[in-house]
């Protein structure tokens, strides 16, 4: 099967699940260590627009940003020896893999964790990167975990509606939609269907 290569200067709905469905998030501390190696490895190689993290998969949205506006000395160069140039396929699967080895030995698991390779849709439209916004925060309330997009904890949904420091591109995703009235609104009106 040929997997599409991720591409700089792109939008990319980036997804993944447990190997054969099972569960790759346990207890609350898991999605936390996700979400600090997600800090660690992925702001300096692109921006992040939306996520959310469920038991056994995960979306995040993000722009890879080009040779030009990655800064040398916020990318990571490790494991191993500095490369020729960043890699975001390299820095994605750094990622996941300190991830899996972190779950692997915390609870005494061996194998694969996740499905390979990750799953990637570039993002071709506006119209369509907002949809996926609202898809990927929609996603607890699509699988009856929530009944409302608000509730979930392992989203980037209330953050974007709070002011709380953040990586995300807040304004960006805020402006995307007309402002932060709009951005809930088109959240709420939709809860109750999918937009794909």
């Amino acid at each position: 099967m040929q997997i599409e290569p991720i591409e700089p200067g792109n939008f990319y709905h980036i997804y993944n699940r447990g190997n054969n469905g099972s569960k790759i998030f346990f207890e609350d501390e898991n999605y936390q260590h996700f979400l600090r190696l997600y800090k660690k490895y992925i702001p300096p190689i692109a921006d992040t627009f939306a996520w959310c993290l469920m038991q056994n998969h995960f979306h995040v949205l993000i722009y890879l940003k080009t040779d030009g506006e990655i800064k040398k000395e916020d990318y990571l160069f490790s494991p191993g020896k500095e490369p020729k140039k960043p890699d975001a396929s390299r820095q994605l699967g750094h990622l996941f893999n300190a991830y899996a080895q972190a779950i692997n030995k915390n609870y005494g698991r061996t194998g694969s964790l996740m499905e390979k390779p990750y799953e990637r849709k570039r993002i071709t439209s506006e119209e369509y990167l907002k949809r996926v916004i609202f898809y990927i925060h929609n996603n607890p309330v699509h699988h009856k975990v929530v009944q409302r997009i608000r509730e979930y904890s392992w989203s980037s949904y209330n953050i974007i509606i709070s002011k709380s420091p953040t990586i995300l591109k807040r304004e960006e995703v805020i402006q995307m939609f007309g402002d932060i009235e709009n951005f809930k609104a088109y959240h709420e009106r939709n809860e109750k269907r999918d937009l794909f």
